[in-house]
Order: structure tokens, then C-alpha cells, then sequence
């Protein structure tokens, strides 16, 4: 078998004497939509949010391509092919949608390619390019999510982590939401996402963990947890 794209062992993270994550292995495999489901405080955010390197883990290991990038910087884990669309789109609000996508290339020089990943990302979400020179927020919560997800595209990721991209939306938008997301990975971007909405991220996922208190309780194909007794009764209701 390959080596998997991403791969966690062990991975235990703590904010001071609060244990937010305490036992978490996964894999994920190029090409695929993984989802992470879990309540409230599971851990799901701090997994993701390890990952690119703006917590450090008590323990474990987290690899990339067979690498291990613990103790790596966020910058580097961005040049890496890692990018990450955090809860709440934390968008730059004064600055135009314009700026915000060249600040998800800051690491790039190659200008011929950015211009091109520009053109392409605005065609995926035509609302930024008509509102390609208005402040980020003045705009909906709809629109910032996209520019949020059209932001860390522009770092050209091979990993795409999406945190909570359905959060405050209005059903049509969620919809359209997951709708470039299934597009975004059958461009061959993998996904890891962390989503509330389980009934439509399990719907657009390969595989699925559910994480409770910071461990990993369950795993499988996204069909046996949708169909599984206890997720259906929890998450699914």
C-alpha cells in the first residue's frame, strides 16, 4: 500500500492544564474527503489547527508524505501543500477580496501561476470577482466563506483543511458550499473537514472519525457511519 497523504499517531494536545485532545490516530489518503465529526469541545478544531502548526502536541506524530512536521512552522507546513480555512473564515475585513487572495500566496513567487490559480479560484466562486474590489467585511457570511476557502486555495494545497465552512449559513449557501468542495477535491485536492452539519458532510465524504473528549471512538466509510446506530442517534438526529 502507499504511503497515506497524512497520517496521526497518538496525538495528544493540551491548552495549559486543559486536555483538549488526549488520543487521536488517523489517516487520510490522497485524493480523498475525510470528515471529522464530533460535538462541541470534541477536539475536532485543535486536531486541524495542530496540524498546520499553530499548536504544538504533548505527544504523538503527525506526518506528511511520510515526514514527520511536528515542531515545523505554520509557514513552512504552508509551503509544504497544507492549507487551512480556520472556524470563523478569519478573512482580513478591511482589506479588499482582491488582497485577501494574494495573502494566501504570500509564499509563492511564481507570478504567471498566481495570476492563473486567481482566474481559476474566481471561477469557482464568481461572487468574489464581482466583488473583487470591495472591503471582505462588508460582504455576506456566505461570500466571506468562499473567499475564505478561495484564500487557501491560493496556496495551491495538496491538503485542504475546512473548518466549519457551513457555519451561519443559509441553507442555499451551505449547499453551494459543499458543492465547490466536491468540486474542489475532483480537481485532486484532498479534504480534511470538520463540519456540524454531518448528515452533508458524511454525504460528501469518502471516510468519516467521530471524536468524543479528544479520542477517536469510531471510523469506517462514510455509508456505515451514516448508517450507524449510535452517530444516527447523536449527529444525525
Amino acid at each position: 500500500m502507499s504511503t497515506p497523504m497524512l497520517e496521526i499517531n497518538d496525538l495528544a494536545v493540551s491548552y495549559g492544564k486543559i486536555v483538549a485532545v488526549k488520543d487521536v490516530s488517523l489517516t487520510i489518503n490522497e485524493g480523498e474527503i475525510v470528515t471529522l465529526l464530533g460535538s462541541n469541545g470534541a477536539g475536532k478544531s485543535t486536531t486541524l489547527r495542530t496540524i498546520s502548526g499553530l499548536l504544538h502536541p504533548k505527544n504523538g506524530d503527525i506526518k506528511f508524505q511520510g515526514k514527520s512536521i511536528v515542531g515545523v512552522p505554520g509557514h513552512e507546513i504552508v509551503g509544504l501543500g497544507i492549507c487551512h480555512s480556520p472556524e470563523g473564515r478569519r478573512i482580513f475585513q478591511q482589506m479588499t477580496v482582491d488582497e485577501n487572495l494574494s495573502l494566501g500566496a504570500f509564499l509563492r513567487n511564481d507570478t504567471a501561476e498566481i495570476a492563473a490559480d486567481r482566474d481559476h479560484v474566481l471561477g469557482l466562486f464568481p461572487r468574489l470577482q464581482e466583488r473583487i474590489n470591495q472591503k471582505a467585511g462588508t460582504m455576506s457570511g456566505g461570500e466571506q466563506q468562499m473567499l475564505a476557502v478561495a484564500r487557501a486555495l491560493m496556496g495551491r494545497p495538496k491538503l485542504l483543511l475546512l473548518d466549519e465552512p457551513s457555519m451561519g449559513l443559509a441553507p442555499n449557501l451551505v449547499e453551494e458550499v459543499f458543492q465547490k468542495i466536491v468540486a474542489i477535491n475532483k480537481e485532486g485536492v484532498t479534504v480534511l473537514l470538520v463540519e456540524q452539519n454531518a448528515n452533508r458532510a458524511l454525504e460528501i465524504a469518502h471516510r468519516g472519525y467521530v471524536i468524543k473528549t479528544g479520542v477517536v471512538e469510531l471510523s469506517g466509510s462514510a455509508n456505515e457511519l451514516a448508517t450507524n446506530p449510535e452517530v444516527e442517534k447523536l449527529y444525525l438526529a
